[in-house]
């Protein structure tokens, strides 16, 4: 039975500015023919039904005359925002050139400045000694590189993931995403504060998914041989914004090494200075062997490309290989972007504006029982909707709330505010600020998402009488410095 689809709703705010006379050439024309042709498998088109025009930094423009402030970056790709200054000489530059833009995996000055530029940028100890494969566009094929790479270099086939956890769409990196089935890869616990796996949360939670790991790869009875490889993520993004506890990074790494086990980290979105930190790894001091990036390193543009150990590059000539991974724009926006980014230390300032606005999440948090938690590191952050009147007796936390986040999202997007939702239920407000952001634009931010908060909340929680009815909070505590 075939299913019929309507146009995406428009939000309220929205729809006053949208022109009344709309002749399939507008806002809502083009709207609805994308709702027509597109497939079903499109994601951030039906929660954003926006038609962006214009972009600069933080601010998007639209086709109906709205301007919105992007906290969701292109997923994390937008490190400088849009269209940053250096990003578009950098592009204009190559243009104006005359150099070729296709050139498969042939070497180019472009190729080598942007490889000479990631590599200064890498933990010491791995680039000291590392090997660089160009994928295809896109992270997920930088996954599919990794994992053939070290079952390539230890003549092993299995994998060990973690629950929660996500690398990409194709087969083998949905294969060792938390959503996955009928696959043949070890699923280990991924630590939680929040809601551990294990009922304790803390450093508790974290030693026992350590054990847990220890033993399962120890016992000879466990019926997991040694695997080629284990892959991880130090924040879990898609997962529901949760940082993995720095001791037990260095305890993965501990584990792994002693087995020589190839420890797998994936940087896609938490790369480039989005957690506090050029690479999310080094708050911990890990140095992997093989790291998985795209996004950010693109400078917008789509670039994945997977940097290892030089004693895993064990692959035949044209083992991995992809028609567009020499995308010349991309490399010279991203050399622009990793410049930008380490010599202005805006992987600091992401972690110092990062911990106000998580100060100033948590405030808020306080004055709504509907946010059960505020996560994240650096200008990578979550808020975590929950249902409180829902908990039972014996719940450490309460349930998920997707449909009020769901909610929040939309009064966010009707103030202004493009953000998120990720996390096992859907349920947790993402928040994914370009790196430029100031203290004004947090502000800003802050403000419209605590009125949309409100305003969620007021629809979804039955009013009490009115002389029992406390005015809600239409602004968080105020950004300090």
């Amino acid at each position: 039975m075939a299913v019929t689809e309507s146009a995406p709703a428009v939000p309220p705010a929205a729809r006053a500015h949208t022109p009344t006379t709309d002749q399939g050439g507008g806002y809502e024309g083009i709207l609805g023919r994308q709702s027509q042709r597109e497939s079903a498998a499109r994601t951030y088109a039906r929660s954003l039904p926006i038609v962006p025009v214009r972009a600069r930094g933080l601010t998007i423009e639209g086709a109906d005359g709205r301007r919105y402030l992007d906290c969701l970056s292109g997923a994390g790709t937008l490190a400088l925002g849009h269209n940053h200054p250096v990003v578009l000489e950098a592009v204009k530059k190559v243009l104006d050139s005359g150099a070729p833009l296709h050139v498969l995996d042939l070497a180019t000055p472009v190729k080598d400045a942007f490889t000479s530029e990631l590599f200064a940028t890498l933990p010491g100890e791995l680039a000291d000694d590392a090997r660089i494969q160009f994928c295809g566009p896109a992270g997920t094929d930088a996954v599919e590189a990794a994992l053939k790479l070290v079952r390539t270099a230890t003549g092993r086939r299995g994998l060990l993931a973690f629950t929660g956890a996500y690398h990409g769409m194709t087969a083998g990196a949905l294969a060792a995403s938390g959503g996955a089935d009928d696959v043949r890869v070890t699923r280990l616990p991924y630590p939680q504060r929040y809601r551990c796996p294990f009922g304790v949360g803390g450093e508790r939670g974290a030693e026992l998914s350590a054990t847990w790991t220890e033993n399962l790869l120890d016992d000879p009875k466990s019926g997991v041989p040694v695997p080629a490889g284990m892959i991880v993520e130090a924040v879990q993004g898609e997962g529901g914004v949760i940082p993995a506890p720095d001791d037990w990074m260095r305890r993965m790494r501990v584990i792994t090494a002693d087995r020589s086990i190839p420890l797998v980290v994936d940087e896609v979105q938490t790369g480039v200075g989005r957690t506090g930190a050029f690479w999310a790894v080094e708050h911990s001091g890990v140095v992997p062997d093989v790291m998985v990036l795209s996004k950010a390193i693109g400078g917008s543009l789509p670039l994945a490309v997977i940097v290892y150990r030089s004693e895993l590059d064990a692959w035949e000539p044209g083992a991995h290989a992809g028609t567009f991974r020499g995308n010349q724009l991309a490399m010279a926006a991203g050399t622009a972007t990793l410049r930008y980014v380490r010599e202005n230390k805006l992987a600091e300032r992401a972690g110092t504006l990062g911990a106000r606005i998580l100060g100033r999440l948590q405030g808020l948090a306080a004055a709504h029982p509907c946010v059960g938690d505020v996560r994240g590191r650096g200008l990578m952050i979550g808020v975590e909707v929950v249902d409180p009147d829902a908990a039972g007796p014996d719940d450490s936390v309460p349930p998920a709330a997707p449909a009020l986040a769901r909610a929040v999202q939309q009064e966010c997007l009707a103030r202004g505010l493009i953000v998120e939702l990720g996390g096992r239920h859907s349920a947790v407000v993402r928040l994914l600020p370009p790196l430029t952001l100031t203290d004004e634009q947090a502000t800003a931010v802050l403000d419209r998402f605590a009125d949309a908060m409100a305003a969620a909340e007021r629809a979804h929680t039955p009013h009490p009488p009115a002389s029992r009815r406390a005015p809600a909070p239409r602004t968080a505590p105020r950004l300090s410095h």
